[in-house]
């Protein structure tokens, strides 16, 4: 008679018994408990949090798991009781743009928190008596700062990093801010680069002398703090290793935009447009992460006397040779700096956003997927987990926050057209995206050149076909296969101009002068909307978006 197979079930209720018996403890059972993909599966949404008035770019636990703090593109920071969804505070950061990172210092009665901006500052804010707050500023990225890290238990010390390329250290004791180094290109290959723009830093929790650095090329750097001589005497800007596929060594035109450490010391690393990938210490390439080249290995070789020797050398071992990091995939990370992290009592799973507004869980041994929950309209940017208990938040372009706990009844299963999903939804939301942005482009035109919006929207059907049967057909990625719209209104200026200029000669020079001005504020009013994008950032608001 063949077995039943035993379901999470059957294994709970061994648990249960074994920990009335006392062969199991109840700190092992809380963590099995807390690990079971049962729990995983009934994620549901426990409340949203509602009060930003802008895309809310980051979240974050205190020590004990009671308090979220948020930040906004509406430039506050929010202390949430996360569970009755009351509002402990709120108060303006002191930032002149979006908040990118905000977190509460360890050991402060919750009463000291760091953030960094768009604006290039970071700031320590201090909640006085009576809620008042005291917001000072430390120092300054140039450019966009998009993450800190705090050191673990220290209520005191942490690290920035921004697209400046420059990592730097704080002491909230002294309020002293310490350039430690700017990222350098590992090779010559990127000429345009004096330095690499950082989006992303993280420090190990066993060894808190350890943190990486990732950004703009295909390397995530480990660095040690021991190294650096705080007396200014010897140069800090050599990574003690790096880390990065194979197959992504020697390409040029990748990013990262989240890491994250596990407590076994693990790295999570999540590139821009390409996958989540998992190292463990022994997958590093070195201090030196080039392969030497095959001149400079044949006389290795032959002054070492023997192939054994050159085999042994990890910086010439063939990538084949080298041992493969775990791969997670299935989300899509194009449009905006997407975190990752690691979810369970011993980082048991995965989590990542995405650009499809859904939340992804993979199982952190075998990289299975097992659950995708839909969160937000448009991008999901950032997954925080609950220090204690099987709990997460979420947020991203959205101007709220949805708090996940495992209350639902029924297990949900995996849809199995999960790659279609996600096709269907970007281009839902990229054609989201491209007809608000046209709407407003047209109110603009139609106010400028004192038209109805009924024949703008005329002349500009009949501009378009007159573009479509004129142009050869060529082959384009299906994001370009519709006129952008900075293309629509130009050739709609240029329709206008030639139809003015046939019927009316004198106006024609007025007509110009207008078209100048108008295109002026165009180009402004385009720029501002891009520029307020955290496209490489956190989030980006719709406000900004459309606006």
């Amino acid at each position: 008679m063949s077995k039943r197979a035993r379901t999470s079930v059957d294994k709970a209720v061994v648990d249960i018994w074994q920990r009335e018996v006392g062969q199991l403890s109840t700190r092992n059972f809380a963590h099995r408990l807390g690990a079971s993909e049962d729990l995983v599966l009934r994620l549901d949404t426990y409340r949203k949090l509602e009060k930003h008035k802008g895309c809310v770019n980051t979240i974050s636990f205190n020590a004990d798991g009671g308090i979220l703090v948020s930040g906004s593109d509406d430039r506050r920071v929010i202390l949430w009781d996360w569970e009755t969804g009351h509002i402990k505070l709120s108060f303006h950061s002191g930032h002149n743009n979006n908040v990118f990172q905000a977190k509460i210092m360890p050991c402060t009665d919750d009463r000291s928190i760091v953030t960094c901006s768009a604006d290039g500052q970071v700031r320590h804010a201090r909640i006085l008596e009576r809620g008042c707050v005291e917001t000072t500023l430390l120092a300054r990225h140039e450019g966009r700062a998009h993450k800190l890290a705090i050191e673990p238990g220290s209520p005191h010390i942490f690290y920035t990093c921004g697209e400046d390329g420059l990592v730097q250290h704080f002491d909230l004791r002294t309020r002293a801010a310490t350039e430690l180094f700017s990222c350098q290109p590992t090779d010559g290959r990127r000429i345009n680069m004096s330095f690499i723009p950082l989006n992303a830093i993280a420090i190990d929790p066993r060894n808190p002398n350890l943190f990486a650095v990732a950004g703009s090329d295909q390397y995530t750097r480990l660095y040690d703090i021991r190294k650096y001589k705080w007396d200014g005497s010897s140069e800090f800007g050599e990574p003690t290793n790096y880390f990065c596929p194979p197959h992504l060594i020697n390409h040029e035109h990748v990013e990262i935009t989240g890491l994250a450490f596990s407590e076994q010391s693990e790295l999570l690393v999540s590139y821009h447009d390409e996958l989540i990938y998992l190292f463990t210490k022994d997958m590093g390439l070195g201090p030196n992460p080039l392969p030497a080249s095959p001149v400079s290995m044949s006389s290795d070789a032959s002054e070492a006397g023997g192939h054994h020797k050159l085999a042994a050398c990890p910086s010439v071992m063939d990538t084949d040779d080298k041992v493969t990091p775990q791969v997670y995939k299935g989300h899509r990370n194009c449009r905006t700096v997407k975190g990752v992290n690691f979810f369970g009592p011993k980082s048991e799973y995965v989590v990542s956003g995405s650009d499809c507004g859904r939340i992804f869980v993979w199982k952190k041994k075998g990289g299975e997927l097992i659950r995708v929950m839909k969160a937000d309209k448009t991008v999901v940017n950032c997954i925080e987990c609950h220090p204690h208990t099987m709990v997460l938040a979420s947020s991203g372009i959205d101007h709220d926050i949805k708090i996940w706990t495992p209350k639902a009844l029924e297990r949900a299963t995996l849809p199995t057209n999960i790659e279609q999903m996600v096709i269907f939804s970007m281009m839902m939301i990229f054609l989201m995206m491209f007809l608000m942005k046209m709407m407003m482009m047209m109110m603009m035109v139609a106010m400028v050149m004192k038209m109805t919006m009924t024949t703008l929207l005329m002349m500009m059907v009949a501009r378009v076909m007159k573009i479509i049967m004129m142009q050869k057909p060529k082959a384009r990625d299906w994001t370009d296969s519709i006129f952008s719209p900075q293309e629509l209104m130009l050739h709609l200026l240029q329709f206008r101009r030639q139809r003015t200029s046939s019927t009316s000669p004198e106006r024609n020079g007025e007509n110009s002068a207008d078209g100048r001005e108008f295109l002026e504020l165009f180009f402004t009013f385009n720029a501002n909307g891009d520029a307020s994008s955290d496209d490489a950032g956190d989030t980006t608001s719709q406000e900004d978006l459309f606006s």
